[in-house]
């Protein structure tokens, strides 16, 4: 999972950071609230841990702009410093789900992670999710076509996860880059195109394994289910459209 932590003390992000990566996510640091709000506006991530007392913006301050000014329902963690029921219900009170006191202890701040992940996204402590020929092991950050695992790094399975979450939705370029190669990348950087080519290359995502991978001009890519009907008559037809899971196309009359 791709976590972003705001801490304007370099020892506490490095510890933050440490704890996170090594419970297997992927970690991005901020100085200032500022920073990360930008960020936001062309980048997603799955969790936020925010700490309380940051150089431009209070914890809550930020906490608001962010649930105010973005239609993500990302979960958000924060930290304070001591015991403190004041700042707690401030914080719980602009829209975190979970906070945390100083000094921190990597256990328990893995468990509050984790116990909040499973919470925001049930599906992702599955056994397996299927999509047709293909079934993810989220567990294990595996991916299997017709049974066979198929070797992917890291980032390819977030992106290949993603696309499936979304079906039949286009993905912005600047949504993808957030996944494939993190934020502050140019949504212009052909490496967000070499890693889709290589996806679509890995998966076969073609008509015949039942879904297609669309790029769409200086937009985005959208992946598309196809139904089995369908791609009988693309193939008659001579074409591969792509249609909305849940509707066929009636071939031409001869």
């Amino acid at each position: 999972m791709r976590i972003a932590v705001v801490d304007d003390e370099p020892a506490s992000l490095d510890f933050l950071h440490r704890t996170i990566t090594q419970e297997g996510h992927e970690c991005f640091g901020f100085t200032s609230g500022l920073d990360l709000l930008r960020t936001l506006r062309h980048h997603s991530f799955d969790l936020l841990v925010i700490d309380w007392t940051l150089p431009d913006l209070t914890g809550a301050e930020l906490i608001r702009m962010i649930r105010n000014g973005l239609p993500s329902t990302v979960p958000i963690i924060f930290i304070t410093t001591g015991d403190n029921d004041a700042d707690m219900v401030e914080g719980l009170g602009a829209g975190a789900d979970d906070h945390l006191c100083r000094p921190v202890r990597s256990g328990e701040l893995a468990a509050r992670l984790q116990a909040l992940l499973r919470r925001t996204y049930p599906q992702l402590t599955e056994a397996e999710l299927e999509f047709g020929v293909y079934t993810f092991l989220p567990r294990r950050r595996q991916l299997t076509v017709r049974g066979t695992i198929v070797p992917l790094t890291n980032r390819e399975f977030e992106l290949a996860l993603l696309l499936f979450r979304n079906l039949g939705r286009l993905l912005s370029r600047e949504h993808l880059c957030g996944t494939v190669v993190g934020p502050g990348a140019e949504t212009t950087s052909r490496s967000l195109d070499t890693h889709v080519s290589r996806l679509r290359h890995k998966l076969d995502l073609r008509p015949h394994n039942g879904y297609l991978l669309s790029a769409i001009y200086r937009m985005g890519y959208r992946l598309d289910a196809i139904e089995e009907r369908a791609v009988g008559a693309a193939a008659a037809a001579g074409t591969e459209r792509p249609l909305s899971p849940g509707r066929s196309r009636t071939p031409p009359a001869a």
